[in-house]
């Protein structure tokens, strides 16, 4: 007997432990003799990570695909893995040495580090899979990788080795990502901007005197937001603040790089500032002569129309400074403060003041202050204004990012980006939804080297090994350096391993065919090569998508997949993104804990409509944890009503229209449902699965059989045939709704195993719904049962809709005419007429040539129906208020338009304060439909 209620709580370990048991997500597992091979690779979550709502909704749709294909016979791989995550790891293990108070990294020295991350990772690294379990996802966890395990660091070195040979890889010295606090380059993805804003203001020559130690105060809270007018000394000319001959203005956020300013920008054309290109300024504070030059990039209507030039501190002027030749001074060390003593390059060409030597050593915040304070005391100082800009963050260590100059390995990858461009221009690889290909393509073709070098201790560290002179020799081992340096030096010498550590993008670019075993030739490379399926974000489609196409047509000589599905982003319920300082965030474990996991995958599912984001709530979670317990209940109903699977049960000899009606709708929902998944419409696949098994199956199908199980004088033939029907149809159910709704699924089709004799739906194990076949029923298609059943079905419906559109009484029966019925439609109401009386409330059915006054009219698949409200209701008082709502329905999205036709709300508005206007419009002028068509009735 079954339980009262699902409570998936009680089911979903048992569950996991039985297809655990069974290994049941084995590659291959289940696979149809001469299979077809279906592989997807999971985007490798951080070993750091826990599950989050982007994990949940990308792992529910792979998990879709996985178990759809495997019901369909493929030979079905789905490849897990985590990544190391070099730079998360890293901190999280010095957090937790200092927490334990042992010693810190470089005290304990790199390898004792590493053992303490290894053992962090074998302690707690696993979290995230056993919630990916939780999930229920359908992995072969038997072959899960790891980026650093010794066969993908092998793939590595191999990589990166061949890439090099290539004439790919080379080391230069480039601006990058700087992080002063984990002091090491990172990717522009572990970037975040911050908005900042200050509130100091002055102007030379104004009422007010220069308050250094305001601005002091200011800047204490919050350095950042302000804009700082300098004025730069015209060489040969003596300085007068009062007289713009003597000077050029320039403006900066970031007042301390001005100590290595190599040039000024002007844009050729400006009528201003034109004339002064070719002259030089004298660098105040420093000394240092610096020339005026014209450029594009100083934009005459920005500023004051001249740019200072910082190559080494900024990336557009690094890119400037080489137009032009400009020298590149670093003013910053790896902690981010100031450089200047023993700097060479700093000192050449210049004759800096004992006070701007004396910023040596002070934190970059504290020399911006000061250098500001040093050219309000000399005059150089033009005014300050408050500035709202974009200052870069680190993801981690949430401190300013500075651009530093800094020798760093870049991989060339244009040579590999040509090809990966090419692959999905012809049609080898294809992006759904199709719009993300445009991204890819912008990408590829302004693509810039790739900087894969990081200043970690944790990761794959780069196996280049330095002689003494600075000669690099790049190889798989120590031993075959040093085979390349007896070449070099003729002899033995000492070699020093490069203590950079690889991008954790780099070993994750080679996930498709490193996880497959290359680069040895084993037989999962063969059979699984290439992927299937990628499912992933749009965020990393730049940072992982294009980087495993290029690695992949590099080193296998193909696409690493053939399709690529670019989910949506999900958002809460009012369309903000969700984040920790907004208090929004909606943690899926929670929600698995509360309404369970099939109701959390079910609502990602239905809700993963192509293009669009996904506003969640908790109630429409708690509104499919309902469908769950309306699936159980109809379940408990058909054994209470004695429905149990049949031994030799052949559906399609089933002889009542209600039986066939029901196989018929089962039929079309498979259709539905497998034309969806595979082609990523996982919402209208689900939206199949739920209009069959809620409205068809639950509110209908067993609604119109009670009479047949439960009414006395019952043909016995009628009513076993009804019973087998019902448990064939809850089979289907669970494997239908499978893909989406595993445990609850797996869980009846394990309750229903013992009722008659077992069916074999494959030719292979049924034990577990996972492993049977996904249905073949397009025989089972009955036109004429659905054109009788169907007719019901909507005739009952449309009565209903009507009675609540125009206010009937919930309680009050009406008359019904059908006008000029068909022979056909007369004896399918003759058929269903005590149905149709009870669940339509219809006090009686008449045939009739015309239809009575007062009446609402229907039309019902061609057929005219009538419900005559004369004593009913008033209509006059209903068409008057059905015509008000109207009214106010157009003012409703009148008011709606205005916003949305007005550019300042547009441009001010969050997009989740436009887009719930959208909504509201869009509900409006359905709900104008519906009103529309209730007046018609009443006309």
């Amino acid at each position: 007997m079954m339980d009262k209620t699902f409570e998936p709580a009680a089911v979903e370990a048992r569950i996991s432990k039985a297809w655990e048991d069974a290994n049941a997500f084995a590659a291959g597992r289940g696979a149809a003799p001469g299979a077809e091979p279906y592989c997807i690779v999971i985007p490798p979550p951080n070993v750091t990570g826990s599950l989050h709502m982007g994990h949940a909704l990308n792992n529910t749709l792979q998990d879709a695909l996985c178990r759809f294909e495997r019901m369909r016979g493929k030979d079905v791989l789905w490849q897990p893995g985590t990544d190391h995550a070099g730079i998360a790891t890293q901190m999280v293990v010095e957090r937790r040495l200092a927490a334990e108070n042992k010693t810190d990294r470089r005290t304990m020295g790199r390898e004792a580090f590493l053992a303490e991350v290894w053992k962090w990772k074998e302690e707690s690294g696993g979290t995230i899979v056993n919630q990916l379990k939780r999930l229920g996802a359908s992995c072969d966890w038997s072959r899960e990788r790891f980026t650093m395990d010794e066969g993908l660091s092998q793939a590595v070195l191999k990589v990166f080795v061949g890439l090099h040979k290539q004439g790919l890889i080379y080391r230069a010295k480039r601006l990058v990502n700087w992080d002063p606090k984990f002091q090491t380059a990172i990717s522009d993805l572990e970037v975040i901007q911050v908005e900042k804003t200050g509130s100091f203001k002055w102007q030379r020559g104004g009422e007010d005197e220069f308050d250094a130690a305001k601005l002091d105060k200011i800047l204490s809270k919050d350095p950042n937001g302000h804009l700082y007018y300098f004025n730069y000394q015209l060489e040969g000319a003596s300085y007068d603040a009062d007289d713009a001959s003597t000077f050029i203005t320039v403006a900066t956020t970031r007042p301390e790089t001005m100590l290595g300013d190599t040039g000024v920008a002007v844009h050729p054309e400006n009528e201003t500032l034109g004339h002064l290109i070719g002259r030089n300024v004298v660098l105040p504070l420093v000394g240092r002569v610096i020339p005026i030059f014209g450029d594009d990039y100083a934009d005459p209507e920005k500023g004051t129309g001249a740019v200072k030039i910082t190559p080494a501190h900024d990336f557009n002027d690094f890119e400037v400074g080489k137009r032009h030749k400009l020298a590149v001074i670093n003013i910053l060390d790896g902690e981010a403060n100031i450089l200047l003593s023993d700097n060479e390059d700093f000192l050449a060409g210049s004759a800096p003041e004992p006070d701007a030597l004396a910023l040596h050593g002070l934190d970059r915040f504290a020399a911006r202050k000061a250098v500001v304070a040093l050219m309000a005391a000399r005059g150089f100082l033009a005014k300050v204004e408050p500035n709202t800009n974009t200052v870069p963050h680190g993801d981690r260590s949430d401190v300013v990012i500075e651009p530093w100059l800094t020798d760093q390995w870049y991989v060339d990858v244009k040579p590999l980006a040509n090809r990966a461009l090419k692959a999905v221009q012809d049609g080898r690889t294809k992006f759904t939804p199709e719009s993300w290909t445009k991204v890819y393509y912008d990408w590829l073709e302004n693509i810039e080297p790739w900087c894969v070098s990081r200043q970690l201790w944790w990761g794959h560290q780069i196996p280049a090994w330095h002689g003494p002179d600075g000669e690099c020799f790049v190889a798989e081992s120590e031993a075959a350096a040093q085979a390349l340096a007896l070449g070099h030096y003729g002899g033995a010498v000492q070699l020093t391993r490069d203590e950079d550590v690889l991008d954790t993008w780099f070993s994750s670019a080679l996930w498709p065919f490193s996880t497959l075993g290359w680069p040895d030739e084993t037989s999962e490379l063969k059979r699984y090569y290439p992927t299937a399926t990628l499912v992933t974000a749009f965020d990393i489609i730049f940072f992982w998508v294009a980087r495993m196409m290029m690695m992949g047509l590099n080193f296998m000589d193909e696409v690493p997949f053939k399709d690529v599905y670019i989910h949506a982003i999900v958002r809460d319920e009012k369309g903000a993104k969700m984040s920790k300082s907004k208090g929004n965030v909606i943690d899926p474990l929670t929600l698995i804990d509360q309404y369970g996991a099939d109701a959390l995958r079910f609502t990602l599912a239905a809700m993963a409509a192509q293009g669009r984001d996904i506003k969640l709530s908790t109630a429409r979670v708690e509104g499919y944890r309902n469908f769950a317990t309306k699936i159980w209940n109809a379940a408990r109903f058909a054994e209470l009503n004695g429905c149990a699977r049949v031994a030799g049960f052949d559906p399609a000899q089933v002889k009542l229209p209600l039986n066939r009606w029901i196989l018929s709708e089962a039929a079309t929902a498979a259709e539905g449902i497998a034309a969806g998944i595979p082609s990523f419409k996982f919402n209208e696949a689900a939206g199949a699965a739920y209009r069959f098994v809620w409205n068809q199956f639950c509110d209908w199908y067993l609604e119109l059989a009670k009479p047949v199980l439960q009414g006395e004088g019952v043909d016995p033939a009628e009513k076993a045939e009804t019973q087998a029907t019902v448990a064939h149809v809850i089979d289907l159910i669970c494997q239908l709704l499978h893909p989406f709704m595993p445990f609850l699924t797996e869980e009846l089709w394990a309750q229903k195993a013992g009722e008659g004799a077992p069916r074999k739906l494959t030719e292979g194990d049924d034990a577990l719904v996972c492993l049977t076949r996904w249905p073949d029923l397009a025989a089972l298609k009955d036109a004429a049962a659905e054109a009788e059943i169907g007719f019901v079905v909507d005739l009952i419906s449309d009565i209903r809709s009507v009675r609540s559109e125009v206010n009937v009484p919930a309680g009050t029966q009406a008359p019904l005419v059908l006008v000029n019925a068909s022979a056909a439609t007369r004896a399918t109401i003759e058929s269903w007429r005590p149905m149709i009386e009870r669940l339509a409330r219809i006090s009686q059915i008449a045939f009739e040539a015309a239809s009575p006054p007062q009446s609402a009219q229907i039309i019902v698949r061609g057929e005219v129906a009538a419900l005559p409200l004369a004593g009913i209701i008033d209509l006059e008082v209903e068409r008057t208020r059905l015509t008000k709502e109207m009214a106010k329905l157009d003012q409703d999205i009148a008011v709606v338009d205005k916003k949305l036709g007005n550019p300042d709300f547009m441009a001010r508005a969050p997009d989740e304060i436009v887009e719930e206007n959208r909504e509201r419009k869009a509900a409006a002028e359905a709900r104008k439909i519906k009103i529309a068509e209730a007046l018609a009735r009443l006309s």
